[in-house]
């Protein structure tokens, strides 16, 4: 990844099948270009903070939206998003989880932690492929974040 490009989407998705659908789905609604793909926790963190392999990134190049599984190796959902909205370089990112997950404790875990969104992953291709799109025209086209100094 070039160290200047920049990133509308940050995916961070363990599921090669459900990273394979939402990329086909951004790209469908003409959303894909600008994406990043971590598959574990612990590389999202270094992403969004700039360390490890993306340390020549600059934390001020925050993607416009982080769509983000609960169920994650190495660093779960939950301890990225209390990272991600504990720091105040980073509280403003949008972050959508996108899960699997039902169980009412991730959902207020989730909310209690600062998510913008809770999203169940539909089942179905159709469904599934409907709400990526529909998230993503909204946060990257609709959404009015605020304007950051860098």
């Amino acid at each position: 990844m070039n160290a200047n490009q920049i990133i509308e989407i940050l995916l961070v998705e363990d599921s090669l099948e459900d990273l394979e659908l939402t990329q086909r789905a951004l790209r469908n609604a003409n959303l894909g270009n600008h994406i990043h793909v971590v598959r574990d926790g612990a590389e999202a963190l270094d992403f969004i903070f700039c360390e490890g392999d993306y340390i020549e990134r600059k934390i001020e190049d925050t993607p416009k939206l982080i769509l983000l599984d609960l169920k994650l190796p190495k660093v779960d959902g939950l301890e990225v998003l209390e990272r991600i909205k504990g720091d105040e370089r980073t509280k403003l990112i949008p972050v959508v989880v996108l899960t699997s997950s039902k169980e009412q404790a991730d959902v207020v875990k989730s909310y209690q932690l600062g998510v913008n969104s809770y999203i169940v992953k539909p089942v179905n291709f159709e469904g599934f492929t409907s709400a990526v799109q529909d998230l993503g025209m909204y946060w990257l086209l609709i959404n009015q974040p605020p304007k950051l100094e860098k």
